[in-house]
């Protein structure tokens, strides 16, 4: 390895543990751990993307499973949320309840709070409890001038037809 990516790797992994390591699948939010590397470009706007299409939690009143397609968008500014630290704390709502809205916020609000980026937003688009889609989308303000935002790219539900 040169020199440059050596002291680049040193500098990601002061700040990730679970890269690389076999981690457990945390058994809940509150309980996973994001993790972050510095942004390579901080000077640069630029929209990052995530999609976890097989996104579940558990209704909380009657414990049956939720599922949803999650698409994060976010404008880093020092910070980027490392993936597999965002897989896991995703999964670890797998076994909690919760209303979609109160997942969908609370996700886009803990990353918000963590990476503290430019902008961000987060579209929920979930499968229909009762015979009713909902779909939840949240974002932290204005996007930013001059920033390419693409369309999330999930249609509404149809059903069947």
């Amino acid at each position: 390895m040169a020199k440059g990516k050596k002291q680049k790797a040193a500098e990601v992994a002061q700040h990730v543990s679970q890269l690389g390591s076999s981690v457990a699948l945390p058994t809940s939010p509150e309980k996973a751990t994001l993790e972050r590397v510095p942004n390579p470009h901080p000077d640069k706007q630029y929209l990052a993307r995530f999609t976890a299409p097989e996104f579940t939690s558990l209704c909380p009143v009657t414990g049956q499973p939720d599922f949803a397609h999650l698409v994060i968008d976010y404008v880093p500014k020092q910070w980027l949320v490392e993936s597999k630290s965002l897989k896991l704390y995703l999964g670890s709502f797998r076994n909690h309840g919760a209303f979609h809205e109160d997942c969908t916020v609370a996700i886009g609000a803990r990353l918000v709070d963590f990476l503290k980026p430019r902008w961000l937003r987060i579209g929920g688009y979930w499968y229909p409890r009762g015979g009713i889609p909902i779909d939840v989308f949240w974002q932290t303000g204005e996007p930013p001038k001059g920033l390419w935002l693409p369309d999330q790219g999930v249609p509404g539900y149809r059903g069947r037809g």
